[in-house]
């Protein structure tokens, strides 16, 4: 949580389809975990991930401009934190689809599943960042 007075973490620019909900439940958190979030609503979302260089593979629900990194779908604020801190060169990191305990995918039941965090460079190529256990 951000101290008073404070200043942010970093910028977050959210890229996502105007009629998904998990996308603003993963805003949210992305504030409370310390971070400055804008919010921009993309009537083509496929064509700005094509822009922003996020392979297919990897494609999740929304994706996030953070400094000069890709940030795609569910990502958890620490490999955020990670990415910021170790400056990799790399073009993004990103969580394939809708992950359970997923920052925004969090279930009722405090259920998490397993899952990996992968970075990918600016050629595509796809190699793991990070891995997040699950909680029964």
């Amino acid at each position: 949580p951000l101290r008073a007075g404070a200043a942010p973490l970093a910028k977050i620019t959210m890229h996502r389809d105007p009629h998904c909900g998990c996308c603003l439940k993963w805003a949210e958190a992305a504030k409370a975990a310390g971070f400055d979030v804008a919010i921009v609503a993309e009537e083509n979302l496929r064509a700005f991930k094509t822009r922003a260089g996020v392979p297919e593979a990897l494609a999740s629900c929304h994706t996030s401009l953070v400094g000069p990194y890709v940030v795609e779908g569910h990502v958890p604020f620490e490999a955020v934190r990670r990415l910021l801190a170790e400056k990799p060169d790399i073009r993004g990191i990103a969580v394939p689809g809708m992950p359970a305990g997923a920052p925004g995918m969090e279930m009722p039941d405090g259920r998490t599943q397993p899952y990996s965090v992968y970075q990918f460079d600016s050629a595509g190529k796809i190699g793991g960042f990070m891995k997040v256990a699950g909680a029964a």
